[in-house]
This record gives C-alpha cells, sequence and structure tokens, in this order.
C-alpha cells in the first residue's frame, strides 16, 4: 500500500482556503488525478481521504443521530489525539464528543499525526468521525480553534484562515466567564529548555514506544475482562525521576513564556501530562498592590487521548477542571479544578438594574444624572 501524498492534501486544504464554498476533490492513488467528491465512505478501512471529512461528504447517512448532550460546558480543550496513529483512543473521543456540548471548542495541537502516517497509514473510520464530527460542530454554532502542534505542523502555515468553518491560529487567548484570560499554545517550541541529555532523548523515545505498546496490550486484556481504560504508560512515567524532571523543565518554560502577557494563565499539550495547578509569579510580574490571586498564574495541561483520555473545561459556573473521560459512565471524572470567578456571572437584567440604581433624578431639570460616587 502506498503512503499518503501531503503535497495532495495541502493542495486540497489550500483550495479549500481560498474557496470554502467549494467541495474539494478527492485524489485516485494510481493515477494521482481528482475525481468527483465521495458519495459514500471508502471501502478501505486504512484509506485517509481528505475529501471524506469535508462538509460535502458528509451525507444524511453518515451524520451523527440525534443526541441529547447530559454534559453543557463553556470551553472545552483537546489536545494530543494523534489521529492516524494505531493508539489513538478515536471511539472514546466520540463518545464525549456526543455527550458534550460546548460553545468554545480549542483543539490545541496534534490532532492529526502526519507523523505516523509517513511510517505507516493507519485511518480507521472512527478517524474519520472524529474529524466529521468537528466539522459538524463548527458550522453548528460551536467556535472551533485549532492550535498545530509538531506532528501536524503541515497546518502551520495556514495560521488565521479559516478551513471548513475552523479558525486556524498558533497561539490564542479564551476569555473566560468571569473575564480571565487564558494562553493557549501546543508546546513544541519549548522543546529546548526540556531536553535533558541526548542519549536520554533517544533512551526516552524507544522506551515510550515500548510503554504504548504494552499500554496496547494491557488495555486490551482489561477491556476484554470488563475493566475502564486505566493508563500503564502514564503510571510508569509518574515513576521514573528523568521523566519528571523533564515535566518540570516543560512546564517552567510554559509558565516563563507566558507570563510576558497579560492573563490569568496557560493552557497548552504536547508532553502528554495532564496537569491543572497554580504557581507563583515572578517579581517582575506582581506589583505591591497584586492580590494574592494576582500573584498566581495557573499551569493547565489538556494531556493527551493515546495515554490518558484527558482534557480542560471550563463550567458554565466559571471553574476550570481537569477531567478525565470515563467510557463506561459516559462521564468525566474530575481530576482537579481552579474557581476562576468567585460570584455568577452578571446578567443583562442585573446590569439593568445596576445601571438604573447608579442614576438618580435631577431635582431642577427632572433629568437624570450619574450618582456622585464618593
Amino acid at each position: 500500500m502506498t503512503g499518503f501524498n501531503f503535497k495532495e492534501f495541502e493542495t486540497t486544504a489550500q483550495g479549500q482556503i481560498n474557496d470554502p464554498s467549494l467541495s474539494p476533490p478527492t485524489f485516485n492513488r494510481s493515477t494521482q488525478t481528482p475525481t468527483s467528491a465521495p458519495t459514500s465512505a471508502p471501502t478501505s478501512s486504512n484509506r485517509f481521504n481528505p475529501a471524506y471529512f469535508a462538509p460535502s461528504a458528509l451525507t444524511s447517512n453518515q451524520t451523527a443521530s440525534p443526541h441529547t448532550s447530559s454534559i453543557t460546558v463553556y470551553a472545552l480543550w483537546l489536545s494530543d489525539i494523534h489521529l492516524g496513529c494505531k493508539d489513538c483512543k478515536a471511539d472514546y473521543l466520540l463518545s464525549l464528543l456526543e455527550t458534550v456540548r460546548c460553545q468554545h471548542l480549542y483543539l490545541v495541537g496534534d490532532i492529526v499525526d502526519l507523523w505516523a502516517l509517513k511510517r505507516k497509514l493507519h485511518w480507521p473510520d472512527s478517524h474519520n468521525k472524529v474529524l466529521q464530527k468537528f466539522i459538524e460542530l463548527a458550522q453548528n454554532g460551536t467556535q472551533v480553534i485549532y492550535l498545530p502542534g509538531n506532528h501536524d505542523e503541515l497546518i502551520k502555515p495556514y495560521a488565521e484562515l479559516s478551513l471548513w468553518n475552523i479558525k486556524i491560529a498558533r497561539q490564542h487567548i479564551h476569555h473566560g466567564i468571569g473575564g480571565h484570560k487564558l494562553l493557549m499554545l501546543h508546546g513544541d517550541q519549548f522543546d529546548a529548555d526540556v531536553c535533558v541529555g541526548r542519549f536520554y532523548a533517544i533512551l526516552g523515545d524507544h522506551l515510550y514506544d515500548l510503554l504504548l505498546f504494552l499500554n496496547r496490550n494491557l488495555h486490551s486484556l482489561r477491556e476484554r475482562l470488563g475493566y475502564p481504560y486505566w493508563s500503564l504508560a502514564s503510571y510508569i512515567k509518574s515513576k521514573v525521576g528523568k521523566a519528571q524532571a523533564a515535566i518540570g523543565h516543560y512546564r517552567q518554560a510554559v509558565l516563563n513564556y507566558a507570563q510576558h502577557f497579560d492573563v490569568d494563565g496557560v493552557i497548552c499539550g504536547h508532553i502528554h501530562q495532564p496537569e491543572l495547578s497554580t504557581h507563583p509569579r515572578a517579581a517582575q510580574y506582581c506589583t505591591p498592590q497584586s492580590t494574592p490571586e494576582q500573584r498566581q498564574i495557573i499551569y493547565a495541561n489538556d494531556g493527551d487521548w493515546v495515554e490518558n483520555c484527558s482534557l480542560i473545561t471550563e463550567t458554565l459556573n466559571g471553574e476550570l477542571q481537569l477531567c478525565r473521560w470515563n467510557e463506561q459512565t459516559l462521564n468525566l471524572d474530575i481530576l482537579s479544578s481552579i474557581a476562576l470567578v468567585q460570584q455568577p456571572p452578571e446578567t443583562h437584567k442585573n446590569k439593568q438594574q445596576k445601571t438604573a440604581a447608579q442614576q438618580m433624578p435631577n431635582t431642577n431639570t427632572g433629568e437624570t444624572r450619574p450618582r456622585d460616587v464618593a
């Protein structure tokens, strides 16, 4: 089987960006010439076809059936899904996307694993369905922003453009319900800060491949026995000193970068290590008038869908949560949380009442004027 032609994919994507109303063509593997858009799913379960997940390819038979969402959040962050990799938990992610409704969906890099696709073509139907779901959400009112990482760096040159109603950006600032600002980036630009030596880097790559192999086989066994998903790879990394040192270097590099911006926190991915925590700001970014909260900055890593099936959400009450998807209960298991809003957000009615209360009649003219504030 021949590999996927990435030049053709780039040409297809560029054509869609230039004219989103056009349906992108498919490509024949043998002749590599454009053909008409497909009307049904590819017969091969491993065929990766960029036109298949385009909006025009979503026929009535392929569109997901109506589903009553049981969970509603304000914003949802996903990263390191690695579609095209055999370790991707696409089925679990599909169940999440069918259950959780959000106003803002942020894809924080390494969504499609082009590195894995170059090595070996692996594209089952569940991977197609995940991309179809992202496009469906973007076309039905959800703001979807895609920040490419290192495994999908082919998309980076198209930053600030929209592809199938999904905005592409290198980094982005999310404005929360309570006015908090959160910087978002994938995090691959900090690899040099994480390096613990060339030998350990090479050894780490091979050990990680071994961990994923063991993780995959253990998961298959646990699934047959009726046990929920559990990540052996994540557990072992938590016990290895060198791995923890690299994670610490990465966290600090991300925080150092984020403090250059006027934000309350940073959300990233890249290292497949979910975390939600607060850390002291550097002295130069604080003033004597800074509150205790302003002297802290939030670090949030939404993990991955290869090992952890984890994500970050902002609830309708303004709470930032690190969650893990439970595929058995179809629910979010909350691992940690940080309250961004101390009080419920001000409604339009409350604003009108507040404005009226701040005005009083002028007894001389009968007009209203702002109430004096001491």
